[in-house]
C-alpha cells in the first residue's frame, strides 16, 4: 500500500472525498454533520493521505491536530468498490502510524448515531477507542459518537 500527503489535485483522489461529504450530508441531521469538505481538508491543522494499492485509489484519511499530542481523525474513507475487504482496518492502522510519528499521543473520533455509520463505530472499537465525552469543539448531541484512544 502506497500513501501520498495531500493529492487534492487527483481527480479520483476528488470524487472520493466528494462522495463521502454528499453521503455524510445526507444520513445526518442538519447541525450533526461534521464532515469536512475539501477546502476544509486543507487546513494547515490537517494532514492529509490518499491510499493506493496497484494505482488503484483504495482510501483515504485525516488526521487533525486539536492539540500538540493530540489528533482527531476525519474523513476515513475506504472507496466502495474495496469495501468489505479489511481496507478500513488498514487506513486505520496507517493514520495510527502517521499520529505515532507526530508524536501524538491521543487520538480522538466523533461518528454518527446511526445505522449507518455502524460499520464504523465497530471499527474504531476493534482498535481500541473508547468512547468519551465530547471533545474539542463539540456538544452533547444525539446524533454523535465520540471516542478516544490513547496511544
Amino acid at each position: 500500500m502506497k500513501s501520498i500527503e495531500g493529492n487534492f489535485n487527483n481527480s479520483e483522489v476528488n470524487d472520493l472525498l466528494k462522495k463521502h461529504f454528499i453521503e455524510l450530508r445526507s444520513v445526518s441531521p442538519a447541525g450533526s454533520t461534521h464532515v469536512l469538505d475539501i477546502d476544509g481538508l486543507k487546513d494547515p491543522s490537517i494532514k492529509f493521505w490518499s491510499l493506493w494499492e496497484d494505482n488503484k485509489l483504495i482510501g483515504c484519511g485525516a488526521l487533525k491536530f486539536l492539540e500538540k499530542e493530540h489528533g482527531e481523525f476525519k474523513s476515513i474513507r475506504v472507496a466502495n468498490e474495496f469495501r468489505k475487504n479489511g481496507i478500513g482496518e488498514r487506513i486505520m492502522n496507517h493514520l495510527i502510524e502517521e499520529a505515532k510519528k507526530l508524536k501524538i499521543t491521543k487520538l480522538s473520533i466523533e461518528t454518527g448515531a446511526g445505522e449507518f455509520f455502524l460499520p464504523a463505530r465497530k471499527l474504531f472499537c476493534k482498535f481500541g477507542f473508547k468512547p468519551c465525552p465530547p471533545f474539542a469543539h463539540y456538544k452533547d448531541d444525539p446524533n454523535s459518537c465520540y471516542y478516544t484512544l490513547n496511544l
